[in-house]
């Protein structure tokens, strides 16, 4: 921790509490502390394939971030990893469409990730990817221990096959219609309309992605992990977890219609050329099914961030494991990986919490890059509108409990009647004044009646918000943030602030102003998680270091302390503007999703190109 002494030598005319202050981040790798507060946070691997959308966005690497930068501020060791997922049959799906390899593919995309997330502020700690050796080998010693202690299986599947690809169609490479809604584009592995999970052979009316031949049926040996035998370890697990963890809602519920369905042994194998070789001879052609190796992913991501990486991953005693996702891919983190890793019998770092999300829509439709529909991650900043009103706009709209639509209109609201209008303002009236009256210097104060029913109020509400971080209720612990700077403002009222005030009662003044000022750094914290750059700016202003989030409120800025230049930190979009944004993204009454849905199926029809890859 930096002391205050230390602060001033770098920063002329500091004051403030060296015991609020940060430690600057280092080189050195995080690894776990015995007897701290370990925290492993985990998103979602986005395909390599595809750039994020907004609801891809707020659904896992962002949630996740927000949680990551509250529990660094909280003083927890923490480490934020993530990175691309770069196996499997969508790969190949889009590096055909593309004519290039899947390795160019997938060096590509994953640049461009990394590109977006950046822009976005994602502060992961490392960002990796999946095709490395760390992963072959990390994947297939679970593998070979699963298999040594019985729970894989090997059988005879059913399987498409191309007669003119002369191939094996693995789920991506086949769609058709779902069984279970009759929805026509479905994916041989999942149904995007009803979200249930298939087998590309249950599809009616099949088809190959590539020609868009009817594909025959065809065996082929595969290896199964048995779910079946697990299921009652695994259960178990869940029912204590669940609990301790106080996982969302929609993660137990999901979790629970797998089991009560009852687990069924699941191929965890394919005929592919891109992924992790199967380590056995018989299957020396085949690969690991994507679900089965992604999940390790974090592990081997985490292994090429550091060779002890099973401090993090093998250490339940001492780390707690949190992992942000949307809604479709809980089985997965639920069931199927808990299961493998339970499987080998070792000492795992299991899941403690599940932060899911429902869907994002745009605009009354669905995010589609084929139909240029929904703001992604690459145009989000040609608005120029700044990284800190997305951000702040998809956590106060974050699906936590049902599906959001972003609209335009909505979010232009925001910026301008809360950002703008409730923390700008706050922020804005009490620098500029403290730099006009008193030369940028914090005056003389003293903390009286009224400031103690603002200490009180404030209390209040910063332990709602800590409650709310701590149980990864996202969007209440902003509207908790958002309601202290509400509180400041309404402090400046009741004081009446103006150049009266300063002329005719100089002492109650420069009380108001100190106290002011102390509860804007108050507010720096808390608004790091949500909006970085927002804080950094506070910070810039108050010419003050980044502090921790505390569990109560202190004066920590002293009289005498040096503030910095006055900045503002938002700036007000024209509402004419949603119009625009909207011909520009799409959602500009161009027609029903259901009339979109019978366009795109006729075109389909008429044309003799494959259909591009539903990612």
């Amino acid at each position: 921790m930096a002391s205050t002494a230390s602060a001033s030598n770098h920063f002329e005319g500091r004051k403030v509490n060296s015991r609020v202050v940060l430690e600057t981040k280092t080189d050195k790798k995080i690894l776990p502390i015995k007897g701290a507060r370990n925290v492993l946070i985990t998103s979602a691997l986005p395909y390599v394939n595809n750039i994020p959308h907004l609801g891809n966005i707020i659904g896992s690497v962002l949630s996740a971030d927000v949680f990551a930068r509250y529990a660094r501020a909280r003083r927890y060791n923490t480490l934020y990893i993530c990175g691309t997922d770069e196996y499997g049959t969508a790969t190949e799906t889009k590096a055909i469409e593309e004519g290039i390899s899947c390795q160019e593919l997938c060096d590509k995309y994953n640049a461009l990730h990394a590109e977006v997330y950046q822009w976005f502020d994602i502060g992961f700690d490392y960002f990796g990817r999946t095709t490395t050796p760390q992963q072959t080998q990390i994947a297939q010693e679970i593998f070979l221990k699963l298999n040594q202690r019985g729970y894989l299986m090997e059988d005879t599947m059913v399987q498409l096959y191309c007669e003119k690809c002369s191939r094996f169609l693995a789920d991506r490479f086949v769609e058709g219609t779902c069984p279970k809604c009759s929805y026509q584009d479905a994916r041989g592995d999942q149904c995007d309309s009803c979200g249930q999970l298939l087998n590309a052979i249950e599809l009616v009316n099949p088809r190959c992605k590539l020609d868009g031949n009817t594909p025959i049926t065809k065996e082929s040996k595969h290896m199964f992990l048995d779910l079946k035998k697990l299921q009652q370890e695994t259960e178990k697990w869940v029912e204590k977890t669940s609990v301790e963890g106080n996982w969302s809602p929609n993660g137990i519920s999901i979790t629970q219609s797998w089991l009560k369905e009852g687990l069924k042994p699941r191929c965890i194998t394919r005929d592919l050329k891109w992924g992790t070789p199967v380590p056995l001879e018989e299957m020396k052609n085949k690969v690991f099914y994507v679900w089965f190796d992604a999940p390790i992913g974090y592990l081997s991501i985490t292994a090429n961030y550091t060779e002890n990486w099973e401090e993090w991953w093998k250490n339940p005693n001492d780390v707690k494991l949190y992992q942000f996702m949307g809604k479709d891919n809980v089985p997965f983190h639920t069931v199927i990986f808990p299961s493998s890793l339970i499987g080998t019998g070792g000492e795992w770092t299991l899941l403690h919490h599940i932060s899911t999300t429902e869907y994002l829509n745009y605009e009354n439709d669905k995010f589609s890059k084929s139909r240029n529909i929904g703001v992604f991650g690459n145009s989000a900043k040609d608005t120029g509108i700044p990284v800190a009103a997305w951000r702040y706009y998809l956590i106060s709209s974050r699906p936590e409990s049902n599906d959001s639509m972003f609209t335009w209109k909505e979010f232009i609201t925001k910026n301008n009647n809360e950002l703008l209008a409730n923390l700008g303002n706050f922020v804005n009236r009490v620098i500029k004044f403290a730099s006009a009256k008193y030369k940028g210097i914090v005056p003389t104060y003293s903390i009286g009646e009224q400031e103690q029913q603002l200490i009180a109020l404030v209390n209040t509400q910063l332990t709602s918000y800590v409650n709310s971080l701590e149980n990864v209720k996202l969007r209440a612990g902003l509207e908790s943030a958002m309601e202290i700077s509400r509180q400041g403002n309404h402090y400046l009222q009741e004081s009446k602030l103006d150049n009266s005030l300063f002329d005719n009662h100089p002492e109650r003044c420069g009380t108001v102003i100190g106290v002011a000022l102390n509860l804007i750094y108050l507010l720096s914290a808390l608004f790091g998680p949500y909006m970085p750059s927002t804080s950094d700016s506070i910070n810039r202003q108050l010419n003050t270091p980044s502090r921790d989030i505390p569990d109560v409120w202190t004066m920590d800025i002293e009289a005498g302390h040096r503030l910095g230049k006055a900045e503002y930190l938002f700036k007000r979009i024209e509402d004419l503007k949603a119009e625009e944004f909207k011909e520009n993204f799409g959602g500009a009454n161009k027609g029903s999703t259901s009339s979109k849905s019978k366009d795109k199926k006729a075109n389909r029809k008429q044309s003799k190109k494959p259909t591009p890859p539903v990612l």
